[in-house]
């Protein structure tokens, strides 16, 4: 099946396969790990919480700083499969494939585990919110690193606490600190700076990453107001499914609006294999680091995500020949450096 792809795609090609190698092993373990009782997502009771660790397990917050490195690598090693597309189907098309295959996917496995009875629709308002910022998100991610190298759009979405914290103060009226609007200054002036190549050679479409950053802080908002309306499980599903009816929605208006890079053809099986791929690394991805905050603290966990920008660095460079200048990964630096230091002010309240 590779045979007739360029050198990017056989490359992609043989990791992809090493990659479902190592996802079935962790799966393996985590089912043998679930049926002694440690695996918290198992939801059997702990009754052997009281007593030593076995010599061969790990601490909990190494355990789960591991974990969490695991799942925001799946997460970016997707993003590098999803540029592989680039050119060959629109990022609308693309984002509505991977969705729908997701929504298939957890709706298979809501029924397995809770029948029609676990098909609910919680405040339908706030499901509806969330499955927009999610497709909005989605499509402006995908189309962003079709167009820029990985690691600069991942980079500018990195902004995404720093967009939360001043939405919430603008329009939720929660307070904000003087080291929000420090740090928030601060990852502007990085966005510049990694943005610069891009927008003399790109224009104005360099803002799709902003967008993504930007709608990705509407679905954190969003979710907060969700807590506790459902499992995760049905929380996953809900988001995928709205997120998917619009996104097809979307690709649907873009065939017909007469827009050339917006027009769709029948996808090829590589494109379909690459959505699906794509559809089970991101579930496994949040799977681990759902994992990751039953091992540890959320607090704990969260600087990780930064392991998903040197990821899509080491794709970009490795696969695409996507080499960073110098004041680019200045501003990158910039970027994380105010995110991590908004994350310490937090931990420290």
């Amino acid at each position: 099946m590779c045979s007739d792809m360029p050198v990017v795609k056989m490359r992609l090609c043989g990791f992809a396969q090493k990659l479902i190698d190592y996802q079935v092993l962790i799966w393996g373990i985590m089912q043998i790990d679930a049926k002694t009782g440690n695996d918290e997502i198992s939801g059997e009771p702990q009754t052997d919480n009281l007593t030593a660790p076995e010599p061969h397990q790990l601490p909990d917050l190494t355990a789960g700083l591991l974990l969490a490195i695991a799942g925001f690598t799946c997460l970016s090693i997707g993003d590098g499969f999803m540029k592989s597309l680039a050119g060959g189907w629109p990022g609308t098309g693309v984002s509505a494939l991977r969705y729908f295959i997701g929504a298939c996917g957890l709706a298979v496995l809501l029924f397995a585990r809770e029948g029609r009875a676990g098909f609910r629709f919680p405040n339908p308002r706030i499901q509806l919110a969330r499955g927009f910022f999610v497709a909005l998100s989605t499509v402006a991610f995908f189309s962003s690193i079709f167009l820029m190298p990985l690691a600069t759009a991942t980079a500018i979405v990195f902004t995404q606490p720093i967009w939360t914290a001043l939405i919430s103060a603008l329009f939720l009226k929660e307070t904000a600190s003087r080291a929000t609007w420090g740090a928030s200054a601060i990852a502007f002036i990085g966005v510049l700076i990694v943005l610069r190549p891009s927008f003399t050679e790109l224009g104005w479409v360099v803002i799709l990453p902003l967008v993504a950053a930007v709608s990705m802080s509407g679905l954190m908002i969003a979710n907060r107001k969700s807590a506790g309306l459902g499992n995760v499980l049905l929380m996953q599903f809900l988001i995928a499914v709205i997120g998917a009816i619009f996104l097809i929605a979307a690709a649907v208006v873009g065939h017909f609006s007469g827009f050339e890079p917006l027009h769709i053809d029948w996808p090829s099986w590589y494109v379909i294999g690459i959505c699906a791929l794509v559809a089970v690394t991101a579930s496994f991805g949040h799977m681990l680091i759902y994992l990751a905050t039953s091992r540890a603290s959320a607090a704990k966990v969260s600087p990780m995500v930064y392991v998903q920008l040197l990821v899509a660095l080491l794709i970009g460079i490795i696969f695409y020949d996507d080499y960073p200048d110098l004041l680019s990964m200045a501003g990158v630096g910039l970027i994380v450096g105010s995110g991590l230091f908004l994350w310490r002010t937090r931990a420290r309240v």
